[in-house]
């Protein structure tokens, strides 16, 4: 077995971990981490609409992908690779639209932590700017800014502003992060099914 797939499986342990005490955590039973962000119950209809919503995104982003013609060069993935993907969609919320955000200091305030940390959010995913290099004799990293890439980026920014959007409604009282999570795991999930559509899924491992 490859060390990507020991990886993956241990981040996929961690979250599940974590989310397991979140979770807990939001329907008042005692966790072993105190005052997670946003570990509050939602309701059904508001995580419905985060993931239809994040899902919309997601279709918006892969006819740009198809327009601008970059759908052929995706990068290739495995199987193994959606244990990531769904950890992620727990764990980047729990960061980005929990532990980052700044409340109790005015809208404006928040609203502009907002921004930033959204933009933080797109240019956190490094892989899609920032590539190593082909030139000779060494590989240095080198921006990527195609109109591929910027156009990732400005879907990963505006799945960003969705998330927080879902968190702070007046249909959130309770400033859950459950429909945020639902919607970027749904949101990550489409994703893998449609480079698995595609053909960018190749092997287990």
């Amino acid at each position: 077995m490859k060390a990507d797939f020991f990886t993956s499986l241990l981040i996929f342990a961690v979250a599940l971990y974590l989310g397991i005490q979140w979770l807990g955590q939001s329907r008042g039973k005692k966790s072993r981490f105190q005052n997670f962000p946003g570990a509050a119950p939602a309701s059904g209809f508001l995580i419905l609409a985060a993931v239809v919503g994040g899902l919309v995104i997601l279709a918006i982003e892969t006819a740009g992908e198809y327009y601008l013609g970059t759908s052929a060069t995706q990068s290739d993935i495995t199987w193994s690779f959606l244990l990531v993907m769904i950890a992620a969609g727990f764990l980047e919320e729990l960061i980005f639209r929990g532990y980052l955000v700044i409340e109790n200091r005015g809208k404006a305030i928040l609203w502009s932590g907002i921004f930033v940390v959204s933009a933080l959010f797109a240019l956190g995913h490094v892989q899609y700017w920032l590539v190593w290099g082909t030139s000779s004799p060494t590989n240095n990293l080198a921006l990527n800014l195609s109109s591929g890439s910027l156009w990732t980026l400005l879907i990963l920014f505006l799945n960003s502003l969705w998330f927080y959007a879902v968190r702070f409604n007046c249909y959130n009282p309770s400033r859950s992060l459950l429909p945020c999570i639902a919607a970027h795991i749904s949101s990550n999930i489409g994703v893998f099914v449609i480079k698995l559509l595609q053909g960018h899924v190749v092997g287990f491992l």
